[in-house]
């Protein structure tokens, strides 16, 4: 990592050395520009490679130098060496790529590129050395800096001196128009030292034997820390086409404390840790990878090729700079006993739909002797919202004007991405419906004759089939469960129904007392949304308008247990409701949120056990939260209520970055406006439905990406985009 730095930083050495002769920075980085390659680069910005952002900072762009891949599961590499000499740190990684285009990207450090030309099949390797992996990006993971004082040393005696980007192609149909990609990642470097030194922590397997046929294998891993403490902020894991979950803990007096879990199925980027954690003289640190032996009439053995398999749990952390070690590894077990112990959680595999799953590559996955350095962290600044590149605007043209609708309560999406509606037709909630004791006052009207229950088609929103004639009074809540099934609730019913799909009108499963509202295991009051564990098959029912309680059923419909009650007066204790409105499952970390209504929050529990975990709130909310979903890959919807009388907070929809709670993004319609947006529900893609309970509507809203294909001009972002 040798060259710039040195001239970069002049102004502060000379305060350092005053017997250094000056030199113009000016003269550095045009030395740079003229020693740099000269691409055929069709991407916007591209001769701005290389930005001063200070007298000791400067932006590195690095990009692919405008490519068009032509076969699908294509990996191309590309280098850009250190534009220094001395020691830097790198404290802020921005990616600039799309799902749509690429399937992941990975940066690496190394002295010796595989190839000195402009790209190359990474076939060829990325390094003759050891590369270290830098940066790793998928699936539109967002862009974030390390915590504040926090830096990846490069240059110097140790450091790299040169960036390798790999870029992993999918799916090339997204290059049919031939337009030339240039994706990639821009680094914010400094030379100001850092207090804490950022360093990876990789726990491997080396000796898992897999039997074919076999269910379930553990792969067990555990290390006895004896160093300086160290703070985790993220995690990795890996494994090849046979592993189920991976799972990594910190133990201490025999309490296991999660770092991470993660399905290796997933898009294998790094993720934050929940709550960091600190590592200290004396804990253990524990890993276990649950694999399955199905399908393969052989035994599976750790190794490099696609039919071996891997046992990886990489973790981040940053230590004081005097006491930094950049680099450690466990490749053993010292205690197979103490993994009786080990969470439940491990064992249970998370569910991954097909459309997520991760291609594994082997192109420079970290093995033995390999270090690894990334992060996906909160900003410095808790006041900057992270920014995605991700723009949520209203589909204008959609649904059209034919499709009739009463007030909209509740929304979902099938497995094949159809949106479905639970609406409440002619019948209307108001003042009238129900008396002092929550009883309905309007049963002489009949259930609703036409169908409560509509399938739209995604793209043109014709109704594909609809159900759900005269079982309803008042519609709420909906949900659709793996197996296509699906679970309503209705408030004047007091009830909770199990539909099949097939418009088959008679519930599969029934829970309540039919217009009798109560507060015991056999009875609800004004329930409000159902959510089903993909895995374990529990069901969660929010007891609602007149309850606070989240009540748990096994599958097969018994009482298990509840957890909630109602809020103080003037207090919002973690646990308490005041209206818990709508459930999301966040399958990715193994959470049920619940959009506290009146309480203006959103509150995350394990949903096994009832036990809080965290609370998202924020003044733009306001007083009211009516309805959240989660996207898998980390991101959180919701949306508000219409302001009190005096209020100025919007009515408005929230894209918010799962891990840390910031609001990324917010939107609203172009035609009409939210009155009562009722519910909300996002597909793996980022294309968003909202349902309005107070004028009928249901609007759709997707990233202009989305709606045009725009890749070359999203590659042309000016590299300046990182001041600030």
């Amino acid at each position: 990592m040798a060259g710039l730095v040195n001239n970069l930083l002049i102004l502060f050495l000379i305060f350092q050395n005053s017997c250094l002769a000056f030199r113009s920075p000016l003269s550095v980085f045009k030395r740079y520009k003229d020693s740099a390659k000269s691409h055929s680069n069709e991407c916007l910005g591209s001769n701005r490679q290389l930005v001063p952002l200070s007298l000791s900072d400067f932006a590195l762009d690095i990009r692919m130098p405008g490519v068009t891949p032509k076969q699908s599961d294509t990996y191309l590499c590309m280098s850009v060496r250190l534009p220094v000499e001395e020691e830097a740190y790198v404290v802020d990684f921005k990616p600039h790529a799309s799902m749509d285009t690429v399937h992941h990207m990975l940066l690496f450090g190394c002295n010796n590129p595989s190839s000195d030309e402009d790209y190359w099949d990474c076939d060829g390797g990325t390094c003759t050395d050891t590369s270290n992996i830098l940066y790793a990006w998928a699936r539109n993971a967002p862009p974030t800096r390390l915590p504040k004082g926090v830096g990846f040393k490069v240059g110097g005696e140790e450091g790299s001196k040169y960036f390798v980007l790999q870029v992993h192609y999918g799916d090339v149909s997204a290059f049919k128009d031939k337009h030339k990609d240039c994706s990639g990642v821009t680094l914010h470097l400094t030379n100001q030292k850092q207090p804490m030194i950022a360093g990876m922590y990789l726990m491997m397997s080396m000796d898992t034997v897999i039997p074919p046929g076999e269910k379930a294998v553990n792969a067990d891993i555990a290390c006895s820390y004896k160093m300086y403490p160290m703070h985790v902020f993220a995690y990795r894991v890996h494994t090849h086409h046979l592993g189920k979950v991976v799972s990594g803990y910190r133990v201490r007096d025999g309490q296991w404390t999660l770092i991470g879990r993660q399905s290796p199925q997933l898009p294998q980027a790094f993720y934050p840790v929940e709550n960091p954690v600190e590592i200290k003289y004396g804990d253990t640190l524990a890993a276990r990878c649950l694999f399955t032996g199905e399908g393969r009439s052989s035994k599976t053995f750790i190794g490099g090729t696609a039919s071996d398999e891997m046992c990886n749990f990489y973790i981040m952390y940053y230590m004081e700079a005097k006491h930094a070690v950049s680099y450690k590894t466990c490749t053993r077990n010292i205690d197979p006993e103490m993994f009786r112990n080990i969470p439940q959680e491990a064992n249970i595999p998370i569910p991954v739909k097909p459309d997520m799953t991760m291609v594994h590559g082997h192109h420079e996955e970290a093995k033995s002797g390999d270090t690894v350095s990334v992060m996906q962290q909160p900003k410095r600044d808790e006041e900057e919202v992270l920014d995605q590149d991700l723009n949520i605007e209203e589909v204008v043209d959609w649904p059209g004007i034919n499709l009739k609708l009463g007030q909209v309560s509740g929304l979902a999406l099938d497995s094949n991405s159809n949106l479905v509606i639970f609406h409440r037709g002619d019948h209307v909630w108001d003042a009238n419906s129900f008396d002092s004791g929550y009883i309905y006052q309007q049963k002489g009207l009949g259930p609703i004759k036409e169908s409560t229950i509509l399938v739209l088609d995604p793209n043109s929103s014709a109704v594909l089939h609809s159900t759900g004639r005269n079982l309803f009074y008042l519609p709420h809540g909906l949900s659709i469960d793996h197996n296509g099934n699906y679970w309503v609730t209705d408030v004047a019913l007091h009830q909770v129904f199990k539909l099949a799909s097939n418009g088959a009108e008679s519930p599969l499963l029934s829970f309540g007392r039919a217009l009798q509202p109560g507060s015991d295991k056999n009875h609800f009051c004004q329930p409000t949304d159902v959510a089903v564990d993909p895995v374990t098959g529990n069901i969660y029912v929010s007891d609602g308008y007149c309850n606070s309680r989240i009540v748990q059923f096994s599958p097969d419909g018994m009482f298990v247990m509840q957890w909630g009650e109602e809020s103080s007066v003037g207090q919002t204790k973690p646990g308490q409701f005041s209206i818990p409105h709508s459930l999301t499952l966040v399958s990715d970390f193994g959470q049920l949120c619940v959009a506290d209504r009146e309480n203006g929050r959103i509150q995350c529990f394990k949903p096994e056990t009832g036990e809080f975990i965290k609370e998202i709130r924020h003044p733009l909310f306001g007083r009211e939260v009516f309805a959240v979903s989660y996207a898998p890959g980390g991101l959180l919807f919701a949306v508000n209520g219409k302001p009190y009388p005096g209020d100025t907070v919007p009515v408005q929809a929230f894209v918010m970055n799962f891990s840390t709670g910031e609001i990324i993004d917010t939107f609203i319609p172009l035609r009409k406006n939210f009155e009562m947006p009722h519910d909300i529900v996002a597909s793996d893609d980022r294309t968003v439905y909202v349902g309005d309970a107070h004028t009928n509507t249901v609007w759709k809203f997707a990233s202009p990406e989305k709606m045009e294909h725009r890749s070359v001009k999203k590659a042309g972002i000016e590299v300046q985009e990182i001041k600030g």
